[in-house]
Parts: structure tokens; sequence; C-alpha cells
């Protein structure tokens, strides 16, 4: 019994297997013949600016670190990081009450020395107008008529007496006579003599008078300095910027004490930016003040910002073996901050032959670790490993792989491999 079992239950199964299923038989496809249609576009040839590439960083076309002319206690801080200011606007302020005693004091002092001036020079009645002379003095001037006087009557008493003694030699006239008149000459003589210490101590008086004038103009002088040091002073207390720029740091706070050795604000104006390039020493000739640079950043990748080189260092880096060239870009926007890395190219004279395909066309392979273009001909694929040199909008320089008559395929690479035959678009 148990033998008829098996094989029935087999042959169940085996017609089961074999019935269609509910809903109708199925319909086998038939295998497609569609073929993918690439999209491909033309490789250009075309010439361009010869050039050769260099990196370096932008820094600002001027960087100070302020600090105060004098020391003091921060009294206010009206800046902070990233504010733009202009030049001469206040950027810190110090406690100014003593740097105002000062002024005060000094300003007194100046008008006291003014004082003594006009006082020494009221004592010889000088105006200050050209060259000093003791006989304009009015005591020198009486003393000086009294001399003179003096003098005159001596004259006129010596010739008295001379002529007495003429006339005692001829005996018109007696011995008392004679020695009266001689005994005048004398005494007016004497007076004259007399007169003449008495100018000549006036003038001495006068001259000495003019130079006490002058140590009091030398000191009022003194006083004069004296304030405008203490103006200055005053005026130090308040910060301010040398040039417009913006604030890059601000390390000060209300209260603390600052000396002339400390910074209290990092100032740097990037309107226009340098750039320095690490040049390799073999491209030290053809490296000239005024050519022309592009540059480009990660912040803004496809756009070229440009510039002119303004400095040639003329020494080469005994490590590095390259040298610095500075470029000078104008940075209205502030597009531009220092510190950014810069991939940049330096145009030289005359062109070349540049092949340029879209940028779509070249697509990266990890396993060769090489970019690749796919060109079309004859219907076939053909695989290229590529070099890739700068964007140009949507094109990208290919500067080995391709020679220029290629069509090449800018969509769906993924699907194609080295002698596909393809259908283009």
């Amino acid at each position: 019994m148990s033998r008829l079992i098996f094989p029935l239950s087999f042959f169940v199964l085996f017609l089961s297997a074999c019935a269609p299923p509910l809903g109708g038989p199925v319909k086998k496809e038939k295998p497609s013949n569609e073929k993918i249609v690439y999209p491909t576009a033309k490789a250009i040839a075309r010439d361009v600016q010869v050039s050769f590439q260099a990196t370096g960083s932008f820094i600002a076309e001027e960087s100070s670190d302020v600090a105060p002319a004098i020391g003091g206690r921060v009294a206010a801080t009206p800046v902070d990081v990233g504010d733009y200011v202009r030049k001469g606007q206040a950027i810190c302020v110090l406690e100014q009450r003593e740097a105002q005693l000062r002024v005060d004091q000094a300003r007194a002092g100046r008008e006291q020395a003014k004082f003594m001036f006009n006082q020494a020079q009221s004592r010889v009645g000088w105006s200050g107008d050209g060259n000093f002379d003791p006989d304009l003095v009015p005591e020198v001037a009486s003393a000086q008529a009294s001399y003179e006087s003096a003098l005159a009557s001596a004259r006129l008493a010596a010739a008295d007496a001379k002529r007495y003694e003429n006339l005692v030699n001829s005996g018109d006239v007696s011995q008392s006579s004679y020695e009266k008149a001689k005994t005048q000459q004398q005494t007016a003589e004497a007076a004259a003599n007399s007169a003449r210490k008495q100018y000549e101590a006036q003038v001495n008086n006068a001259r000495q008078n003019y130079r006490a004038i002058e140590a009091a103009q030398a000191s009022m002088a003194a006083a004069e300095s004296q304030l405008a040091q203490a103006e200055k002073n005053l005026a130090d207390t308040t910060i301010r910027a040398p040039f417009d720029g913006h604030i890059t740091d601000r390390p000060v706070s209300v209260g603390q004490w600052v000396g002339t050795n400390n910074k209290v604000a990092t100032l740097v104006r990037i309107s226009t930016v340098r750039l320095q390039l690490q040049v390799p020493e073999q491209r030290a000739a053809e490296v000239i003040t005024g050519m022309t640079v592009t540059a480009r950043v990660a912040a803004y990748p496809n756009r070229d910002f440009t510039g002119k080189v303004h400095a040639v260092v003329p020494s080469v880096d005994q490590n590095s073996r390259a040298f610095i060239v500075e470029a000078r870009f104008d940075n209205p926007k502030v597009e531009l901050r220092p510190g950014m890395f810069a991939n940049a190219k330096l145009m030289l004279p005359g062109t070349e032959r540049g092949v340029f395909v879209p940028a779509k066309a070249v697509f990266y392979d990890n396993t060769t670790d090489a970019n690749h273009v796919y060109s079309v001909g004859n219907g076939i694929a053909h695989l290229n490993v590529v070099l890739k040199g700068d964007t140009d909008g949507d094109q990208v320089r290919i500067l080995s792989g391709l020679t220029g008559n290629e069509t090449v395929v800018i969509d769906n690479q993924a699907g194609l491999y080295d002698g596909a035959s393809v259908q283009t678009q």
C-alpha cells in the first residue's frame, strides 16, 4: 500500500508545477535592441595667453598694532572687532583728568613767563623790533647828555687855561688868575670823567636788562613748549586710527591700565590687498613688475581676481629654491581677506594652443587616481587619461590627453567602457 502512495503524490506535485498560474499564461519579453544615446560635444582648440601657476596667500596692504603714546587707564573703547573706521577716528580713550590738570598748570606757567618778559621789556623800553641799541634807553640817553655837557665844559675850561697861560707869559694877567683858570679846567675834566663813568654804568645796566629780556624770552619759550607737550599728552589720551581700515583685534577693556608697549587694537587696510607668491627660481628671468596676475580662492572657486605684480624680491630662499613675488589687487568689496590661500597665474607675453572641453566631460576614477574623458570615433568609445588645467566658465582646459579634434561624451559615462559601441546625440 505504501508503494502506491509515493508515486501518486509525486505525480500530483509534478502536475501542479507545470500548471499555469492564475490569471492566464505568462508572456515572454523579447530582448530589447535599444541603444543608450550619449550626449556629446566637440573639444575646442584655441589660442590662450602663456602663463605659469604659483601659490601664495593674501596679506593686508597695511596692518598696524596700535599702541598709546602715553600710559593710562582705559576709559572707553568705542570700537569693536570687525568695525570699519576712518583715519583719525577714536578707537580707545584713556582717562584725561591728570592730563587736563597738567595742561592747566602749563598754561599758568606760560602766562607767568609772558608777564616777566613784558616786564623786562618795559625796563629798557624795547618793543622787540630791530636790534637793541642801549643809547635809546631813557636813562642811558640822559647820562649820555650829561656826559657830553660835562665834556664840553671841560674842553672850554682847558681852552681858558691855555689862553691864561699865554697871557701870564706875556705879562698881561697875574699868576693867580692863571692858576684859577687851571683849577677850573681840572674841575671840569673831573666832572666830565664822572659823567662818562655814569654813562658807561647806565649802558651796562641797560645791556644787563636786555639780557634779562632774553632770559625772560627763553623762559616764555620753555613755558610754551611745556604747554604744547601737556596739550599733546592730553590729545594722546584719545588713541586714533592712523588710516582707514577694519578692526581685527581689540584686546583691552574699560578700567585696564595700558602702557606704551600695550596694543589697544589691530587695524588693517584691505581696500587693496597684496598676494605673496612663491615662484620657483627657474622663473626668475620671466617675472617683471607690472605683469598681470589672476588668482582664485576657495571662497570664489569659479571667479578670477585680477592684479598686477608690484614687487619682486631679488633674493632666492636657499631651502625652497623659490623667491617671493608680490601682486597688488584692488579689493573695494572686501571679498579678498588677509590669510586667504590663492592659486594664481602669472601672464607671460605671447600665446599658446589650448584644448578645452565641457567640464561635465571630465570624470575622476578612484581606481587609477586620474581624470578621464571618453571620446567617440566611428561609433566606438575611447577612454582617454587627461591632465586637467584651469576652468573657464563651463569649460575646462585639458593640458594633455586630447588634441582638440575629438568628440567627447558629456553625460552617462558610468555605463561606458573603452571600446564600447555607442550612439551619439
